[in-house]
């Protein structure tokens, strides 16, 4: 949202670690590359695997499984 501070928290945050766990020390001969780099890493590492403090140390796929689960399991 916009002049959200806990919005732009998070965001900072991710570019962070992608710049830490991704970018950093790394050149890429094509905007293809980087592009592929980028968006490997977002979707099989950042969303999937990788644990998040703010999550409750789970992966934000899990954490949004355990959501919606939580939300049918309400509605039945």
């Amino acid at each position: 949202r916009k002049g959200s501070p806990h919005d732009n928290a998070a965001k900072e945050s991710f570019f962070a670690s992608l710049e830490k766990e991704r970018l950093r020390r790394r050149t890429y001969a094509t905007h293809e590359q980087a592009r592929s780099s980028i968006f490997q890493y977002i979707e099989e590492f950042y969303n999937r695997r990788r644990l998040h403090s703010t999550l409750g140390y789970r992966s934000p796929d899990e954490a949004e499984r355990e959501h919606h689960q939580a939300a049918q399991a309400a509605a039945a």
